[in-house]
């Protein structure tokens, strides 16, 4: 048995067990329910993006043909329209969302902990995410290159926990996030000057379609 044909039996095992009306009905529940399966199935088994938008799609439903696109467009402008004044930058790249959060509301100098003024934003992101569920989030902490880069690399996965944590209590699904911390390798502007390091202390949140 292959690994995707393991993952499909262990979710519907997991669905099954835990009642599927309970499950389809609360977004925690069946956050925790599928997500568990995940974790012990397609993590050990390859740990890659096609298991886990299969456990997504499984879940909660996947997109296919030009169904895709008018997703993105519907997602896309909502969360203009839902971050209009925030600061925040909506990019497209085909069908892959991209929101690049201002740095001065993010994160201080040597801190993983979520500013205040960061909160309303999240909460924004949080509703549009609640409406277009058939979507998965890669959220990529960024620091800048001051300190030891052991330290940036810690702290850089600390800036997208923190941010995935916050997203999880508005109601956000778990099994749709995943973090990665790349520390100062990606900047987004030169690190020359103290206003550049403090525009490259960000997280970037990439949304991605759910496909078959």
């Amino acid at each position: 048995m292959n690994a995707n044909h393991l993952l499909v039996a262990a979710l519907t095992t997991s669905l099954t067990l835990g009642g599927c009306a309970s499950i389809e009905n609360n977004n925690t529940n069946r956050g925790a329910a599928i997500g568990a399966v995940v974790g012990a199935v397609a993590g050990k088994a390859t740990g890659n993006h096609k298991n886990k938008r299969l456990a997504i799609g499984a879940a909660i439903g996947a997109l296919t043909g030009a169904a895709v696109g008018r997703y993105m467009d519907n997602q896309e402008q909502a969360l203009r329209d839902q971050l209009s004044g925030t600061g925040v930058k909506v990019y497209r790249d085909g069908d892959i969302l991209r929101l690049d959060i201002p740095a001065q509301v993010t994160f201080a100098v040597g801190r993983s902990d979520i500013r205040a003024d960061l909160y309303p934003v999240l909460n924004d992101i949080a509703k549009v995410l609640a409406e277009y569920e058939k979507t998965m989030l890669v959220i990529t902490g960024h620091t800048d290159d001051t300190g030891p880069m052991a330290l940036n690399m810690q702290l850089s996965q600390g800036r997208a926990d923190s941010v995935k944590q916050y997203l999880i209590a508005q109601q956000v699904n778990p099994i749709r996030l995943e973090t990665r911390g790349v520390g100062p390798n990606y900047p987004a502007v030169p690190n020359t000057n103290e206003a550049n390091r403090a525009a490259n202390r960000r997280v970037e949140i990439h949304i991605e379609p759910v496909t078959q």
